[in-house]
């Protein structure tokens, strides 16, 4: 089997080229389109998933295509800038709408789909506008069978074969056969896979002898081939075409390699067998599969190798919902071939931890976070300065003003944060969400203990109207000595959290408070830190923890156990408890660990003008002036005590 001769020295590893979609995959599994009711939006196109998947295992990938100036395709360039994909050559059609498909999943074998494409933009590419001095950067070219399909994609991927192969890169082709797309269906028929015909065999002949690598389903050869029910005699034909590679998909039971003649029998070819799970959704397989061929094949490792990795990838992207956000990353990569394999991959909890925290995420490295999402406390204080507490969302929006003043200052861009509540803070939530900030926001019922949300009983159903980007955040009175039967029920509601916050996809932020009544004396944060460290035993792993000052010795402690417990762990945040600016300053230089990323304090910092300004003692201006000096002096506090900070916390048993 001999080796592609991809070129080195390049910026970018792939640029793929084609289909780029929104894909509205229903909610509803065991039902036809029609019943749907609620859809899940995610980035589709085959060549899209395949630059996304590529992105997602490390490669430097890029997407030529096409969207509409419309918010479909800033959706889609922002999920693919997200991943770490090159954009920079889609381009913007202003007169078209990006294409869009609905899928369903009725069962393991029936897959609604509808395209809604018609003069949709990525068919639209324009070849003059293809970069030559661009695709000379790439060591490799993918395009898929869509866009050979009509006259003026197939002149864009005329035009950006032809420079590929003056510039040496591997060309590949993904048949990725859509009969519908070919007009060869009823547009409500984007489920068939295979119809026959000989006028597409032979326009798909005619291009096969421009790839160096061509990828296909046992269908797609037939297609390519041309020669009704005998996929040897098509796989003939195609070579009598080409002298490229081929692969051909062989769902279960892998995929087989012919490099040269067609073998007799296909069992004859490098055959390297498939994983043997459970599948939900076969959708995005082909497209998974191929990215991880590229990833492996890219970085040197021979084709035996590169199809284990495709076929891991095509597997484990069988049992989720959706193709572009399924794909798996090179965490989950080394989980499964580390002997995990899982015949429910959707059923592995490492695995699904994985999937969430080892994918591209926004970073925050240093978060300075104002939380106002009191509800109880603000309501006190307006009563008591007599004041109406239908003016507490009206300050909560003056609050929102001064983080925005202080975002302008030197340093602050990208590092601050709000926690702000969806029911006096509603209007504030609103305004502040979409920022740029860091936006978390409560879920507890204010003071309870046992713990109970507030307003529901329903976490799951509350966060379905959330926007992805708001940190859930849950504050647990919690003492690890608490009576049995009160921890027991703590637990069980923490464990709707947890489920709820992982089917949503939301972040999760676990504020810890041992009730005052609860500590031993000269307690230092040793309750805190046992605390953590159970409810990591019980399957809690949330992104952040935010506690109070402790000693550095247990600030050292939770560092250990965070790092041993969960190494994705987004970090900890310190939180206030209303105590003075200068106490909480001397417990920031306490917190000298990597693990601590910053502060998410409140009233310390805004309750004395709070009640001033219900008081009517001060306006507006004033108020915000006191309260953007108590930020101001919190992160220069902050900042002083970051000075030498240590890169590695000192070993502490855990």
């Amino acid at each position: 089997m001999r080796t592609l001769s991809f070129p080195v020295d390049r910026r970018l590893d792939v640029a793929c080229l084609g289909r780029l979609a929104v894909d509205l995959y229903a909610q509803q599994i065991g039902c036809s389109l029609e019943a749907a009711s609620s859809f899940s939006k995610y980035l589709g196109g085959s060549s899209a998933n395949i630059a996304f998947g590529t992105a997602r295992l490390g490669l430097r990938s890029a997407m030529i295509s096409r969207v509409g100036d419309e918010q479909n395709g800033r959706f889609l360039l922002g999920t693919l800038q997200r991943e770490g994909c090159d954009t920079s050559q889609v381009q913007i059609d202003k007169q078209r709408l990006t294409g869009m498909v609905l899928l369903g999943i009725k069962d393991q074998d029936t897959f609604p789909l509808l395209f809604a494409r018609e003069n949709c933009a990525d068919m639209a590419l324009d070849a003059d506008a293809l970069s030559e001095t661009f695709l000379a950067q790439c060591r490799s070219l993918v395009i898929t069978g869509t866009h050979l399909s009509t006259p003026t994609v197939l002149a864009a991927s005329r035009r950006a074969l032809d420079i590929a192969g003056r510039h040496g890169l591997v060309r590949v082709l993904d048949i990725d056969y859509r009969p519908v797309l070919w007009g060869l269906t009823a547009k409500g028929d984007g489920e068939t896979r295979y119809v026959g015909s000989q006028e597409v065999s032979q326009h798909l002949q005619a291009q096969l002898g421009s790839f160096e690598l061509i990828i296909g389903t046992e269908e797609e050869w037939m297609i390519a081939g041309g020669v009704g029910g005998d996929l040897m005699a098509c796989l003939r034909r195609v070579r009598e075409c080409t002298a490229a590679v081929l692969v051909v998909k062989r769902g279960p039971l892998g995929c087989s390699i012919v490099d040269g003649p067609i073998p007799v029998v296909l069992d004859d070819a490098l055959t390297v067998h498939g994983e043997r799970i459970e599948v939900l959704n076969v959708l995005g397989a082909g497209d998974a599969f191929a990215s991880g061929l590229l990833a492996g094949l890219l970085r040197g490792k021979d084709f035996a190798e590169s199809a284990r990795i495709a076929n891991a990838c095509g597997a484990i992207v069988v049992s989720r919902h959706g193709c572009a956000p399924a794909m798996p990353t090179p965490d989950e990569l080394a989980h499964w071939f580390s002997g995990h394999r899982h015949p429910r991959p959707d059923q592995d909890v490492q695995l699904a931890h994985l999937h969430r925290v080892s994918a591209k995420r926004p970073q925050w490295p240093e978060l300075y976070v104002l939380a106002y999402d009191h509800r109880a406390q603000f309501e006190d204080m307006a009563r008591q300065a007599g004041a109406e507490v239908a003016r507490v969302p009206y300050l909560k929006k003056l609050i929102n003003q001064v983080v925005a003043e202080i975002e302008t200052d030197p340093g602050c861009h990208g590092k601050l944060g709000v926690l702000i509540d969806g029911r006096l803070g509603e209007a504030a939530l609103h305004d502040a969400t979409g920022r740029g900030w860091w936006v978390g926001r409560p879920i507890e019922q204010p003071g309870s203990c046992p713990l109970r949300f507030d307003g529901t009983h329903s976490l799951a159903s509350q966060l379905v109207h959330w926007p992805r980007e708001q940190v859930v955040k849950c504050l647990v009175f919690y003492h690890p000595d608490d009576a049995p039967a009160l921890r027991a029920e703590q637990d069980e509601w923490l464990q709707q959290v947890w489920e709820a916050t992982r089917a949503s996809g939301h972040e999760l932020l676990l504020e810890v408070i041992p009730p005052p009544a609860t500590l031993a004396p000269g307690d230092a944060g040793e309750a805190v830190v046992r605390a953590i460290r159970h409810f990591y035993d019980i399957g809690l792993k949330p992104e952040w923890w935010k506690v109070g000052t402790m000693a550095a010795r247990q600030w050292q402690a939770l560092d250990a156990l965070v790092r041993k417990r969960d190494p994705y762990c987004r970090g900890a945040v310190i939180l206030g408890l209303s105590q003075p600016l200068a106490q909480l300053v001397a417990g920031f230089a306490e917190a000298r660990t990597p693990l601590v990323k910053g502060f998410m304090i409140g009233r310390s910092v805004w309750a004395a003008a709070s009640l001033a300004w219900f008081r009517q003692e001060i306006d507006d201006a004033a108020f915000q002036a006191q309260v953007a000096a108590n930020f101001r002096q919190l992160i220069a506090g902050w900042r002083a005590s970051r000075l030498a900070l240590p890169t590695v916390a000192e070993e502490v048993p855990v």
